[in-house]
């Protein structure tokens, strides 16, 4: 698990796939707690409204994610030009 994470390489291409999986969360929650005017159960409007909120923190947590790893990336980059 921690060779995982030990390449940057890995590291951001998990961030593009929790960012992906963020917005699309955030997207469909707000379509089905606030725009869909169909009946559904009380299960799937909770379902919804958690989605709205679960959405962007996920955004957050790959937005970071990704950050480091870029950060990572081009850290041996910086050190040659130095």
């Amino acid at each position: 698990m921690f060779h995982f994470f030990s390449n940057a390489q890995n590291v951001l291409q998990l961030s593009n796939r929790v960012l992906v999986v963020g917005l699309a969360m955030l997207l469909a929650g707000i379509y089905g707690a606030y725009l869909y005017e169909g009946n559904l159960s009380i299960l799937a409007l909770v379902s919804l409204h958690a989605m709205t909120i679960v959405g962007p923190t996920l955004l957050k947590i790959g937005y970071v994610m990704r950050l480091l790893s870029q950060h990572r990336l081009s850290k041996p980059l910086g050190r040659a030009l130095a």
